[in-house]
């Protein structure tokens, strides 16, 4: 038997933290990698008699995101208590919402989403800080987070991270989350077991913990379905539990026993009562979103007659498609050239200058205005490259830099004429071979008089007057 006789079924528990600028239950502030302990609040640290009070920001945001990705409302949810002790969440147990959460049944890519239930963060523990120590920092206890649980609808690593990138996709379209893993912003649970091939009873999962890197998900997922396999067709059986992924060893490692309900002792949270929001506040919500990713693409395709591949790159980040919108609504031009634009120079230009869409320089009046300087022979297309990259720098108006630049191409009929003819004379030869059939010569043509004019030549006029002239 092989790993190709087993299925591979896998479930995610998504944890992305909330875009607030305060925590779930107090009014501390939110802010990576600043110093320990520095935003804290009573009620972050436990003390007796601080009580939580619920950031309504939260649920506005929990409430986007479950209709973004299909889910139903509920209207009442309640808040719990789940029990465990870590040393970073000082009051021994995390707020969440178990029984009664606040969104259920939505769907993204054909995959099923059971729940979403709001829940606060604990802390971060720092090892070997000082002399060996273990340290605390409270910074992050408290932090507004939403967790995301799909069904077991996902059956490889691949179609995992598909899954993972896409919800990723839509938090961060309708402003929920700031998809970033490095900082832990979006993290991954993935629960993974193995069946054999045929078989209809889901095998014994396991749970693999805090997975921050798309490339880390594929390899654990990859490492953890071989252990499972080798296990069983050793005779073993798989126990369900929480396992970590080594990176360097490249292997899954147990990490605990894996709780069930009973062991968390759920009961509901004495200091809040339970949350109530109304169909209007929920249709609010809903006519605020945005349009989403996979339909923006579809439009794209369908209206502006882009490719797939291109749709999905304009629409990859939602400021760059808003950016591309805006341009496209000021050009008098083409949708397919300003896609152009976008797909070349805008996006090379980002990326050189690490700059995001929404700090660009230029508006979208002037770029539409260098569109319509290149469309109507003002400039040439490779001076109007010149003319961005000192718009994309300055924010200068096109027109102003054309000018000051002297960029200006010569489209004086009268003008190119003579020049044209000064070319052929001086090149019998190639007349001769052109009026012969060899028709490349044109090529030849254009481009001395190009150089004759210093690259200022309206390049359609030239070929034009080239072709009369030479068909004499």
């Amino acid at each position: 038997m092989s790993i190709e006789d087993f299925q591979v079924v896998i479930g995610c528990e998504v944890h992305a933290q909330l875009l607030t600028r305060s925590k779930l239950f107090s009014s501390a502030g939110l802010a990576f990698g600043d110093a320990p302990n520095t935003h804290v609040t009573p009620v972050c640290l436990a003390l007796p008699g601080a009580l939580p009070v619920l950031n309504e920001r939260v649920v506005e945001l929990a409430m986007r995101a479950g209709l973004a990705l299909g889910c139903r409302v509920n209207l009442r949810s309640e808040w719990s208590r789940k029990h465990y002790f870590y040393p970073d969440s000082p009051k021994g147990y995390q707020i969440t919402q178990w029984e009664f959460p606040i969104c259920e049944w939505g769907e993204l890519g054909g995959v099923r989403i059971r729940r979403i239930h709001i829940e606060e963060d604990a802390g971060k523990s720092v090892h070997d800080a000082a002399d060996g120590l273990s340290l605390v920092d409270l910074n992050r206890a408290g932090t507004p987070l939403l967790e995301i649980v799909s069904e077991p609808d996902l059956r490889s690593a691949d179609a995992t991270v598909e899954y993972l990138k896409a919800l990723r996709e839509v938090l961060m379209y309708v402003g929920v989350n700031d998809g970033n893993l490095d900082e832990g912003s979006f993290r991954c649970d993935a629960n993974v077991s193995v069946m054999r091939r045929g078989a209809t009873k889901l095998g014994t999962r396991c749970e693999l913990k805090n997975l921050n890197s798309f490339t880390h998900i594929k390899l654990a997922i990859a490492a953890e379905v071989a252990r499972q396999v080798e296990r069983i067709e050793a005779g073993g059986v798989i126990e369900q539990e929480t396992r970590l992924f080594d990176v360097a060893r490249g292997e899954t490692r147990p990490m605990r026993s894996k709780e069930d309900a009973q062991d968390y002792r759920y009961f509901p949270e004495p200091d809040l009562p339970p949350l109530l929001v109304t169909e209007a506040e929920v249709a609010r919500v809903r006519a605020a979103l945005p349009e989403l990713p996979e339909a923006r693409r579809h439009r794209y395709v369908a209206s502006l007659g882009l490719t797939a591949y291109d749709a999905g790159v304009l629409t990859a980040q939602r400021e760059l498609s808003e950016l591309f919108e805006a341009c496209l609504a000021a050009a008098k031009t083409e949708p397919r050239k300003v896609a152009n634009w976008f797909l070349g120079e805008v996006s090379r230009a980002l990326n050189e200058s690490g700059l995001t869409p929404a700090q660009v320089r230029f508006t979208p009046a002037q770029l539409a205005a260098l569109l319509t300087a290149i469309d109507d022979g003002v400039i040439s297309l490779s001076a109007g490259k010149e003319v961005f990259a000192e718009l994309f720098a300055t924010g200068a108006e096109p027109a102003d830099i054309i000018d000051r630049r002297g960029l200006q191409q010569v489209s004086d009929s009268g003008a190119l004429a003579r020049v044209v003819d000064e070319v052929l004379a001086g090149s019998p030869e190639n007349v001769a071979s052109y009026r012969a059939g060899k028709v490349q010569v044109l090529g030849f043509f254009v481009g001395q008089v190009m150089k004759a004019m210093k690259g200022k030549g309206n390049p359609k006029l030239i070929n034009e007057l080239l072709k009369q002239k030479l068909a004499g």
